[in-house]
C-alpha cells in the first residue's frame, strides 16, 4: 500500500491552506512522527494573504513554508481546457475545486522532489472526493511517493485538533467559521451548518461569507432592478474580450466575477452525486464560470456542424466525469483534450448575455464564421436540390415504416 506508516517517514510535505485543520495538523504531525514537516500552499487565486499563511505555517513549526503562485498555470492548463470542454459536472457544477486538485498534487510532487520529502500529507476526509483526486494524481506522477491522510488513517477529529492547538499554547478562536469553504479563481464552495440539511434553505448570513470572496455580490432580492448586457468575445474557444475591451483571461475572469456577482449570477445549490456513489448537498458560487461556459456552448451551437456537435456533447459529458473523478492525467483525458483543441479551432465570435436577478440568458450571438451557406440561405448555389428531399425522407423513414 502507498499509505505512509510510522517508522518509515523522514520528511513530510503537508498541503497547507492556513485554516484550523491544516494548522493543527502541522502540530499534530510533529507530535506523532519523528520527521521534518514542511508545508506547501498553492495559490490558485483564493484571495487570501498568502504571506500571512506562510508566516502562520512557520509559527506552527514548519521547517519550510512554501508558497507557489500557480494562477497562470491554473488558467492555462486547467481552466482553458475546461472552457473548451464545457466543463460542468452533471450539467450543474463548473468544478472550481475539482480543477484545482490535480494542479495542487502536481506541484506537491515537484516540490517534494525539490526538498527531499518522502511523504505528502493532506487534510481530506475518508469519505470525500478530494482524497481521490489528490492521491490518484500523486500516484500517477510518482508511484513511489508515500501519502499520509491523518483524518482518514488516524481519525483525527476537530476536537483533537483544537486540543493540539491548546497544548502548544495557541489560542483557539471562539468564533470558528460557520462554513467550510474552498476558493479559487473559478469559484467558491460552501459546506457545513444548515447546508448539510437537504431540506433547509441557506441562512441569510451566507451572503456575508460570499462577499468575502466576491465583494460585489448581491442576493437575488438586492440585485439591481435593471438588467445588464455583457458581450463576451472568443478566439479559438477562449474569451479574449468583454464589451469590445480586450483583456487577459485572468482579467476577464475577475471582471465577470465582479459583474455576475452583482446580479447574483452563478449561485448553485444542488444535490451532488459523489465519487463513491453517495450524495450530498453542495453550495457553490461561480459567476464568471457560468457566464463563460454558457456563452462558449452557445457559440458551439452556432458554429459546429451537427455531427461534430453531437459527438462533442457526448465527449463533454465524459470529460467532466473524468475530471470530477480524479482522472485528469488519464490517457483518454489527453485524447479528448486533443479533440477539443481541434473542435475549438474556428470557434471565433461573440455572445451577448443578459444578467438579471440571478438569471442568465443568451440574447444574441455573432460570428464571421457563420456563413449564409451554413444557415441554408445560399444552399442552392452549392448544389442543393430541394426536390431531392422527398427521396431522403422516404429512405430515412423506411425502417420506421416497415
Amino acid at each position: 500500500m502507498y499509505e505512509a506508516k510510522k517508522g518509515e517517514i523522514n520528511h513530510i510535505l503537508l498541503l497547507y491552506s492556513g485554516g484550523l485543520d491544516t494548522s493543527a495538523m502541522t502540530l499534530w504531525l510533529q507530535d506523532n512522527f519523528d520527521a521534518e514537516i514542511s508545508t506547501l500552499t498553492v495559490d490558485l487565486g483564493q484571495g487570501k494573504n498568502l504571506g500571512e499563511v506562510k508566516k502562520r505555517a512557520k509559527e506552527y513549526g514548519a521547517k519550510n513554508a512554501i508558497v507557489r503562485d500557480c494562477k497562470n498555470e491554473f488558467l492555462e492548463g486547467f481552466i482553458k481546457p475546461a472552457i473548451k470542454a464545457n466543463g460542468n459536472y452533471m450539467g450543474k457544477y463548473p468544478m472550481a475545486t475539482v480543477l484545482g486538485r490535480p494542479l495542487m498534487a502536481d506541484v506537491a510532487v515537484k516540490v517534494a522532489k525539490e526538498i527531499g520529502a518522502d511523504v505528502i500529507a493532506h487534510g481530506c476526509t475518508g469519505k470525500g472526493n478530494d482524497q481521490v483526486r489528490l492521491e490518484a494524481t500523486i500516484l500517477k506522477l510518482n508511484p513511489s511517493m508515500k501519502i499520509l491522510a491523518p483524518l482518514r488513517q488516524f481519525n483525527l477529529t476537530r476536537e483533537m485538533e483544537m486540543n493540539v492547538l491548546k497544548k502548544h499554547g495557541f489560542e483557539v478562536s471562539k468564533n470558528q467559521k460557520k462554513y467550510s469553504t474552498d476558493e479559487n479563481l473559478w469559484g467558491i464552495s460552501f459546506q457545513g451548518s444548515e447546508l448539510g440539511d437537504f431540506s433547509s434553505k441557506p441562512a441569510d448570513d451566507i451572503d456575508q461569507y460570499i462577499q468575502r470572496f466576491f465583494p460585489s455580490f448581491n442576493n437575488i432580492m438586492n440585485a439591481p432592478d435593471k438588467p445588464e448586457l455583457v458581450e463576451i468575445f472568443f478566439k479559438k474557444g477562449i474569451p479574449v474580450a468583454i464589451n469590445n475591451v480586450q483583456m487577459k483571461l485572468l482579467e476577464i475572469v475577475q471582471k465577470l466575477n465582479e459583474i455576475g456577482a452583482k446580479h447574483s449570477v452563478g449561485v448553485i445549490d444542488y444535490v451532488e452525486s459523489y465519487i463513491f456513489g453517495h450524495k450530498g448537498r453542495e453550495f457553490y458560487v461561480a459567476p464568471a464560470a457560468k457566464m463563460i461556459l454558457l456563452a462558449h456552448e452557445e457559440l458551439e451551437h452556432l458554429l459546429l456542424q451537427k455531427q461534430l456537435l453531437f459527438e462533442k456533447k457526448q465527449l463533454d459529458l465524459k470529460w467532466s466525469y473524468m475530471a470530477y473523478h480524479g482522472m485528469w492525467f488519464h490517457s483518454l483525458m489527453k485524447s479528448i483534450n486533443v479533440f477539443n483543441e481541434s473542435a475549438n479551432e474556428k470557434l471565433n465570435g461573440s455572445v451577448v448575455l443578459r444578467l438579471y436577478k440571478g438569471s442568465l440568458q443568451v440574447v444574441s450571438r455573432t460570428s464571421k464564421e457563420a456563413t449564409k451557406f451554413f444557415y441554408g440561405e445560399d444552399l442552392c448555389n452549392k448544389g442543393f436540390d430541394e426536390n431531392a428531399s422527398a427521396g431522403f425522407i422516404e429512405l430515412s423513414s423506411l425502417e420506421m415504416r416497415i
